[in-house]
């Protein structure tokens, strides 16, 4: 851990600590019993959404319905500053959510880093940053109830990737997969003006995190097929399309979706778009789910029931107007 980041760290626990976080052990799944996440990504865009997003906390917190909250990445717009200051004050937000918030990076936070305007990083020093800001506990949520979870930086080939990790809810196993915008980091770094000790170190990260991201899907699907899973849940920033930052990953996600049989739900942001794909690239049983972003005041409801042979379903929330549409 780097030592200019230990007082943000310090500033992150003390701001926990007063939001009333309590380190408790997981809840035993109950897989006979439908469960209600909330599911965000993109957000808070910017200083006007920050603003705002205590009052999606709040919305958030006031459903008793909810156990969990998934956020599918990108904690800023991609103008804003990538400072440590940003990331602590958004990580502190996060952890006034009453419930385990599970979070995977977006390429806000990290890849685009290198643009004038958020600071002129090197991303691969910010993806360290939100590592060690947004995972310091690796294997437990952020969230005033904070649960175990697994994650990857136990498998000794892949443990750089704390920001990894699965758990089951209502039976179904649900993984975070780290795939981001930018070309999922294909894009060169600093433009034209990348140097070529830049693309080779931009490159390596794609080609280790790829190989990671795979094997991570491949073992969230293993263990489904171990447990007898009804379902299975990916969550991840960007959407797999066809393309070279994504080719492997769609394919594996699709390879394993048909082989498994049963209802899969990829749940991802970026596009700032709420949109729904059932038989997704010709795959009956998986279902893609964009959710909303560049907003705090819409989210998506989704319920994991075991008895409903679709698993999956959800309802659009509106703050301050409890089971509103949008």
């Amino acid at each position: 851990m780097r030592p200019r980041l230990l007082p943000v760290l310090a500033a992150l626990l003390t701001a926990g600590l007063a939001a009333g976080t309590v380190a408790g052990p997981a809840r035993a799944d109950d897989p006979r019993r439908a469960v209600q996440v909330a599911l965000l990504a993109d957000t808070p865009y910017g200083d006007a959404q920050r603003a705002q997003f205590p009052a999606l906390v709040a919305d958030v917190n006031a459903d008793p319905q909810i156990s969990l909250v998934l956020h599918g990445g990108d904690i800023k717009n991609g103008s804003s500053t990538c400072d440590d200051a940003r990331f602590a004050d958004i990580a502190a937000l996060y952890g006034t959510f009453a419930d385990p918030f599970v979070f995977t990076p977006g390429d806000n936070e990290w890849t685009d880093c290198h643009r004038a305007s958020n600071g002129g990083y090197l991303p691969t020093e910010r993806l360290e940053a939100v590592r060690s800001v947004f995972f310091p506990q690796p294997g437990r949520t952020l969230g005033q109830r904070t649960v175990k979870t697994t994650t990857q930086a136990k498998d000794r080939e892949h443990s750089a990737y704390v920001e990894n990790v699965r758990l089951d809810r209502a039976g179904v196993v649900i993984a975070s997969v780290h795939v981001v915008g930018s070309q999922n980091d294909l894009a060169p770094w600093f433009g034209a003006a990348e140097t070529a000790a830049q693309r080779s170190q931009r490159l390596a990260e794609f080609e280790a995190r790829q190989a990671a991201n795979l094997a991570w899907i491949d073992e969230a699907f293993a263990r489904a097929a171990r447990t007898r899973a009804p379902g299975v849940l990916l969550l991840m920033q960007a959407e797999p399309v066809v393309g070279p930052g994504y080719q492997a990953v769609r394919d594996r996600i699709l390879q394993q979706s048909r082989t498994f049989g049963r209802p899969v739900l990829l749940v991802h942001g970026d596009e700032h778009a709420f949109e729904q794909e059932p038989a997704y690239a010709g795959v009956a049983n998986l279902t893609r789910l964009e959710t909303y972003g560049d907003t705090a005041v819409n989210w998506l409801k989704l319920t994991i029931d075991p008895a409903d042979p679709q698993v999956f379903s959800w309802q659009p929330r509106v703050v301050g107007q409890p089971g509103a549409e949008g």
